[in-house]
């Protein structure tokens, strides 16, 4: 059985369907990628799997259990989490006091900071930070961090709720090449334990961490397999990579 499940998602806008009649299945421990040109219906796609906008129709299921109708915060609940392209961090809080305010025992999370300090969630924080590759900066505070370390923050705050699922929406945006590279690195150390959906343009990303890969066009599936397949699939070719394949979108 799939982890997440899609059913004939669509998403249409009186006679404009953004998304149409989209299936997709991502299993426990993979790492898909979703690709496809702009406009294609990645981000809607993520939205309607994660709540933000509701579905014209179709079905999501987590885990054999359909959420369709279920608010954002009970999806959240139930292990879908999402990092958005633009980080959310407390920028005025260190390393390590963003991922102890990212454990939302309470709806407080300052109040998350300072209460939750045993000995089981440093142990989980020292074990996140040497995932994202954060360990030499847990006294730094996120203003002083770069772009890449601080989407590497972010990601790290996510993982904190262990989630059964992670949907990153463009993960590398304004990274330079070696943060594209460490940040690749991360997500191959996080799949098999975890299951990742990333939405992704650069390509060179694509081949260092996907296990599978799944072109939209125009709302509607095109193709899936391996980047290889992905590659030398000549519709693919013709609608997203060019003629003759490229690196990016």
């Amino acid at each position: 059985m799939a982890l997440l499940e899609l059913k004939g998602v669509t998403k249409a806008y009186d006679a404009l369907k953004v998304v149409d009649g989209f299936d997709l299945k991502v299993h426990r421990g993979e790492l898909r990628c979703l690709l496809g040109p702009n406009g294609a219906g990645k981000t809607t796609t993520i939205d309607l799997i994660t709540g933000r906008q509701k579905l014209t129709s179709g079905v999501v299921a987590l885990d054999g259990t359909v959420i369709s109708g279920w608010p954002e915060h009970m999806r959240v609940r139930a292990g879908l989490a999402r990092k958005f392209q633009v980080p959310a961090v407390f920028k005025g809080l260190t390393v390590r006091q963003n991922l102890e305010a990212a454990f939302t025992r309470h709806l407080n999370p300052i109040r998350n900071m300072f209460v939750f300090r045993d000995a089981e969630t440093q142990a989980r924080i020292d074990e996140i930070v040497r995932l994202v590759n954060l360990k030499d900066r847990l006294s730094v505070r996120a203003e002083e961090l770069s772009h890449g370390e601080t989407q590497w923050l972010e990601i790290g705050m996510v993982l904190t709720q262990n989630p059964r699922i992670l949907l990153m929406d463009e993960p590398t945006a304004g990274m330079t090449v070696q943060e594209t590279h460490k940040t690749g690195e991360i997500f191959n150390a996080l799949k098999g334990e975890h299951t990742l959906l990333v939405v992704e343009h650069d390509m060179g990303f694509v081949r260092q961490i996907a296990d599978r890969v799944t072109v939209m066009h125009m709302g509607r599936f095109l193709a899936e397999g391996t980047i290889q397949e992905i590659e030398q699939n000549e519709e693919v070719k013709r609608v997203y990579l060019g003629k003759s394949g490229g690196h990016h979108a």
